[in-house]
């Protein structure tokens, strides 16, 4: 089959292992493997792909950005993978407010090209950075803004189809401009009963089942709208005409608080009147951080934005529906940045809900009924004791104006009882939406966790109708069997069951996952907040540098999680830790830890890679570069007293080759030079302070490759009124080893790290621990005592660490550092970002007069990453990202800030720029002042 479809598809065929392996879940409890993926290049490659697989029988998938709730982006035959190649924005009108686009296009990147003109897609899913129109077509998504603008399927104008038989169907509205498949418009006829009496009326979000009442002569024959929803089971979208609305020049946000969430799902259908964008509702139990976002006082709240000509227009209308709302307190907002923040927590909902406060995990599977609005409030009344009925728990959140609920719940998908109680209660609220006149889906398709049910929705006959409908479409039943019509049990096929049984051996102590290392991959659910791309992203955050570079999902971090579960689970991937495509896909990964933060549910792939290779390499031969990078202070420990004659020879290009040769060095890198004199040798002179305040952590970077940063640190602080002290023995905080595996050796590196400081953490004599390089400090806060969780000593360093601005901030907040009056630009290290936060920096920056926003994202060096053999073109695509194009735009006179060393390099390395630490930036203003 692999050779027939080579033969006819221009495009990617791979049945291999990797590929199968990163395509056996979406973001549902489902887990399908399917036999390869074929990522075609156009339509004529999708109807050779049905024309192969029709012949042998096996089943096709389409898939987009695939993060369905509901586990239909699932399967086990060829999967199309739309996201590689047919990709493309078509055309944009925008005097007909129509686009023509291909259904890998990311809903984002129609939206940047359409927003020129004033317009936008009106259907907005909170995975819009990544999310592609063909899943938004086949799940008919909406979002929040369905209260003005309604479903995917109300903003199709026209869709071009391939069908099972590989013939071409053109779908529009009415029969006179369609090509539908033979004996469609008798089959309308001949149910005409049905169509018109077995759906529910007056539902905004009635997502479940097929559309098949579209068709209804007095509903305008509407062959495109039916097609939508139709979750890859009739057709496959090659293209789509989609009808684009205005969008307000001007928003604003009115924030009203409620005692609970049924108080504000009853306020909802009020506002519907004032034709508000949004009317999203969310309770306490989701919004965790609320005292730091400026909500109003309340247990629940309703999120209504409004638009306007202007900011002033937008508001006022704000200001109106917060006056009708009858909210305990409102707050309205109208400046973009304030607005961020707000909707960053509904958006980030789909992640943060898979965790209860107390760490527990909960999961999809009801994550989306709709009741009529009016309804709500009863609804989620009833819903809440059902849950407490069978001792589940669940944080329900959603578009409360279109009276649609998603909500994650802690079910046992794991034991045969847990997994009883989630099919017993999967019948019951099925009654339940149903009573209340409702959809089992209200957004994300039935796909296999609701279709069983359709018929306590829709009744019998009209469900054996849907199987009728199918077969007029694909009579040979290989599009996405299983989904929707003869649907597979809701709890089959559950992605847990494959892995072990026992939690297996691992190095880090995995606190938050009960040392579970299979727990820990569990996290990524798969809504892919890592797959966003320069035209879709426009946030400051990190994750996820190598899928941005490569655009592979084996390089993103969903897709390395994704490898990580299938090697445990030992069926595609078949070799555990010496698994070469885990090592392959992990070899991309920065370890910038960007996705510890910027992941919704919080996955760590960097200590997830050290782990994997500390496993991989166990008993066997290292690459070279873990040897030299990896044990990089042990080198250049030896190497100090030979400073200069090193990088005279380091000058020398064959020897410089032949070292970066025999290193694993890439080598179009530049090997830094040596500082001549270490900090602590410097500093051995110094007279330590009686009673210092600090002390000062000469990691390895700083120690040998920048003292001069230490020196503008310690001149800085000591204008402060804050001394500092070196510690007396050797330390080191275990990055390098970290990084590349070598577990044991960081074990014994930060064994006798603790020691040397132990005599700075005894509750006497206990003080901050200012560490100015932002990886050492992050391994030292993080890692340290996750790889020593038994040593009492590893939480006492972690949580004494401070960054430079920490440690001013907290041991002198008086001080008034020299005001310098001058823009900035740089990029906010990775693993702060992740880790530590910058919090304390922008308000040094501020103090100081250091005007403007360092970029996100990773200078792409990070550590030894980018000086390994291999790594350079990736390194280079991170760096122009975000960081380069930064730097060449800032005007004259701008600072260039990199607090670390690896950023610093980079710029030097790649644009020939000198960046410096914060410090030496306050140093140098301290002696002008001087």
């Amino acid at each position: 089959m692999e050779r027939e479809l080579s033969r006819v598809v221009r495009g990617r065929v791979d049945l291999g292992v990797t590929a199968r392996a990163l395509t056996t879940m979406d973001a549902s409890n489902y887990r399908r493997v399917p036999l390869g993926v074929v990522a075609p290049r156009d339509a004529d490659d999708v109807a050779a792909v049905l024309t192969v697989c029709r012949t042998y029988g096996v089943p096709v998938v389409p898939r987009g950005g695939g993060t369905s709730i509901a586990g239909q982006a699932t399967g086990t035959g060829i999967v199309l993978d739309f996201t590689r190649f047919m990709r493309s924005l078509v055309s944009v009108d925008a005097a007909a407010r129509t686009a023509v686009v291909q259904p890998g296009v990311v809903l984002d990147t129609l939206r940047n090209a359409a927003a020129p003109h004033g317009l936008t897609f009106g259907p907005d899913p909170s995975t819009h950075s990544r999310c592609t129109l063909g899943g938004m077509i086949g799940n008919n998504a909406c979002g929040a803004h369905s209260v003005r603008w309604g479903t995917t399927a109300d903003n199709i104008r026209d869709l071009t189809v391939v069908g099972a038989q590989g013939n071409v169907h053109h779908l529009s509205q009415g029969w006179q401009n369609s090509t539908v498949p033979v004996g469609l418009r008798d089959f309308v006829i001949r149910h005409l009963s049905a169509l018109r009496t077995g759906y529910p009326q007056d539902l905004p979000r009635r997502i479940s089942g097929y559309a098949m009442d579209a068709l209804l002569p007095e509903r305008g024959a509407d062959p495109a709208r039916a097609f939508c929803g139709s979750e890859g089971t009739l057709g496959v979208v090659t293209e789509a005409t989609v009808r684009l609305v205005e969008a307000p020049p001007a928003r604003a946000l009115a924030v009203l608080g409620y005692p609970d969430e049924s108080a504000a799902a009853e306020a909802a259908p009020g506002l519907l009147p004032y034709r508000p964008l949004t009317v999203e509702g969310m309770a306490a139990d989701l919004v965790r951080v609320r005292g730091d976002v400026g909500l109003p006082r309340g247990g629940a709240w309703l999120f209504v934005e409004t638009g306007g000509a202007t900011e002033a227009e937008a508001r006022a209308r704000a200001q109106e529906l917060a006056r009708a709302g009858d909210a305990l307190e409102a707050t309205v907002v109208s400046d973009p940045a304030g607005m961020r923040v707000l909707w960053r927590i509904r958006e980030d909902a789909a992640g943060t809900a898979t965790r209860m406060p107390d760490g527990t995990e909960a999961w999809p599977g009801w994550e989306d009924c709709a009741v009529p609005p009016a309804q709500l409030g009863a609804y989620l009344r009833e819903f809440r004791a059902l849950l407490s009925s069978y001792g589940l728990r669940g944080t329900p959140y959603g578009h409360f104006g279109d009276g649609c609920i998603h909500v994650r719940i802690d079910f046992d998908l794991l034991t045969p009882a847990g997994i009883g109680r989630f099919r017993a209660f999967s019948e019951d609220l099925a009654d339940l939406v149903v009573a209340h006149g409702g959809s089992l889906s209200g957004e994300h398709g039935d796909g296999q966790a609701r279709a069983e049910l359709l018929p306590k929705m829709y009744g019998d006959e009209l469900v054996g109708l849907f199987g009728e409908f199918k077969d007029l479409w694909d009579p040979y039943g290989i599009l996405n069997p299983g989904i929707l019509a003869r649907p597979a049990r809701l709890d089959e096929n559950l992605r847990f069951g494959v892995l072990p049984k026992r939690p297996v051996d691992v190095e880090f102590g995995y606190p938050h996952d009960g040392g579970d290392f299979a727990a820990a991959v569990s996290r990524c659910v798969g809504v892919a907040k890592c797959r966003t791309d320069k035209e879709s992203s426009k946030s400051n955050d990190v994750m996820c540098p190598s899928f941005r570079a490569t655009g592979e999902e084996e390089h993103s971090t969903r897709g390395r999680a994704r490898l990580l579960h299938e090697m445990l689970a030992g069926e595609v991937v078949t070799d555990g830790w010496r698994s070469e495509e885990v090592r392959d896909a992990l070899d991309l990964c920065l370890s910038c830890k960007g996705c510890r933060s910027d992941c919704p549910v919080g996955v760590d792939m960097a200590t997830y890679k050290a782990e994997f290779l500390h496993h991989h390499y166990e008993g066997r031969r290292r690459p070279a570069s873990h040897y030299a990078l990896g044990r990089l202070p042990e080198w250049l420990r030896a190497a100090a007293p030979l400073a200069r004659p090193l990088n005279a020879a380091a000058r020398v290009r064959p020897l410089a080759a032949l070292a970066k040769r025999l290193a694993g060095i890439a080598p179009e890198r530049a090997i830094p030079p040596l500082a001549p004199r270490t900090l602590v040798g410097e500093l051995r002179k110094r007279r330590v302070p009686s009673a210092a305040a600090v002390v000062l952590w000469p990691d390895t970077f700083t120690n040998h490759l920048s003292p001069e940063v230490g020196r503008a640190a310690l001149r800085v602080l000591s204008d402060a009124g804050v001394e500092a002290e070196v510690p007396a023995g050797r330390v080191c905080c275990g990055l390098t080893y970290v990084s590349t595996g070598q577990l044991d050796r960081a074990k014994v590196v930060l064994a006798h790290t603790l020691d040397a400081m132990e005599p700075y953490l005894g509750e006497a004599g206990r003080r901050p621990v200012v560490v100015l390089e932002p990886s050492c400090a992050a391994t030292l806060r993080t890692d340290l005592p996750e790889l020593l969780p038994a040593d009492p000593r590893a939480t006492l360093l972690s949580s004494a660490v401070r960054t430079f601005a920490e440690a001013l901030e907290e041991c002198a907040p008086d001080w008034a550092p020299p005001r310098l009056d001058r823009p900035v630009a740089g990029q906010t290290h990775c693993h702060q970002h992740a880790v530590l936060g910058d919090a304390a920096d922008r308000r040094l920056r501020e103090k100081a007069g250091l005007v403007g926003e360092l970029s996100g994202g990773c200078c792409g060096l990070a550590g030894n990453f980018g000086f390994e053999r291999g790594h350079w073109e990736v390194s280079v695509a991170c760096a122009e990202d975000r960081l380069l194009p930064a730097v060449r735009s800032a005007p004259p006179g701008t600072e260039v800030l990199a607090d670390g060393y690896s950023c610093r390099t980079q710029l030097a390395q790649l644009a020939g720029r000198r960046a410096r630490h914060l410090a030496e930036v306050l140093a140098d203003g301290l002696e002008g002042e001087g």
